[in-house]
C-alpha cells in the first residue's frame, strides 16, 4: 500500500463542511417537529383535562340530587335561601332557583337544594343544617329548577307526575380553573337532565 492510496482512504473518513451543515439542519428541522407535536400534545391534554373536570363536577353535583329526588314523597318548587324557603303559589310556572325534597311524608324532615345569588353556587342543606354544603361551582343562570309535563311544557301545579329539569349553566370550568366566558371559546357550559320520582 502506497502513501497515496493511504491519504485517500483518510480523506473518505471525514464529511465536508457542507455535508455537516446539511445534516445539522436536518436534525434541527426533525427536531423542532417533535417539539412543537409535544407542545400541541400538551395544550391538547390542558384541554382536555379541563373538560373532564368539569365532567366529573357536574356528575357529582348532580348524582346525589338525582337519586334523593327519586325516592322522595314530596317536592316543592320554588325561592329559597339557606335559611328561608318560598313555594310558588298556584297557577304560577313552577320555576325557580330552589327545590325542596321530603323524604317522608311530614314536612319537618326536609333537603334544600338552592341557588346563592351572592356567590353563584348550588347549594344544599338540611332542615337542621347551620350552613349550605356547595354542590357547584360557577353557576350563572337563577332559574335552576322546573316541573314540566312528559312533553316539556312548564306546568302551573304540582301534578303528581311531573318531571323535574335540572340546568346548570357553569361560566367556568373546574379543575384547573378555565374561564369561558366573554373572549373565550364559549359563553357557558352547560348542564341539563330531568329527573322523575320513582314512588308516584
Amino acid at each position: 500500500m502506497n502513501d497515496r492510496s493511504v491519504i485517500h482512504a483518510c480523506r473518505r473518513q471525514g464529511f465536508t463542511l457542507t455535508e455537516v451543515l446539511i445534516t445539522m439542519a436536518l436534525a434541527l428541522i426533525v427536531l423542532a417537529t417533535v417539539l412543537s407535536c409535544h407542545l400541541f400534545g400538551m395544550r391538547l391534554f390542558e384541554v382536555t383535562k379541563a373538560k373532564l373536570g368539569a365532567s366529573d363536577e357536574a356528575r357529582g353535583a348532580i348524582s346525589t340530587l338525582i337519586s334523593e329526588i327519586r325516592s322522595a314523597k314530596v317536592l316543592r318548587i320554588g325561592s329559597g335561601t339557606l335559611a328561608s324557603f318560598a313555594e310558588v303559589i298556584p297557577n304560577q310556572p313552577q320555576v325557580g332557583n330552589a327545590i325542596q325534597i321530603y323524604p317522608t311524608i311530614g314536612t319537618n324532615t326536609f333537603i334544600r337544594y338552592f341557588w346563592d345569588a351572592t356567590d353563584q353556587k348550588l347549594k344544599r342543606a338540611t332542615n337542621d343544617a347551620a350552613e349550605a354544603y356547595v354542590v357547584a361551582h360557577a353557576i350563572s343562570n337563577q332559574i335552576v329548577f322546573t316541573a314540566e309535563d312528559f312533553t316539556g311544557r312548564i306546568l302551573t301545579n304540582n301534578e303528581n307526575n311531573r318531571v323535574i329539569g335540572l340546568s346548570l349553566q357553569f361560566y367556568q370550568l373546574q379543575y384547573p380553573a378555565v374561564s369561558i366566558g366573554p373572549g373565550n371559546h364559549y359563553d357557558y357550559y352547560q348542564l341539563r337532565t330531568k329527573i322523575t320520582r320513582r314512588a308516584l
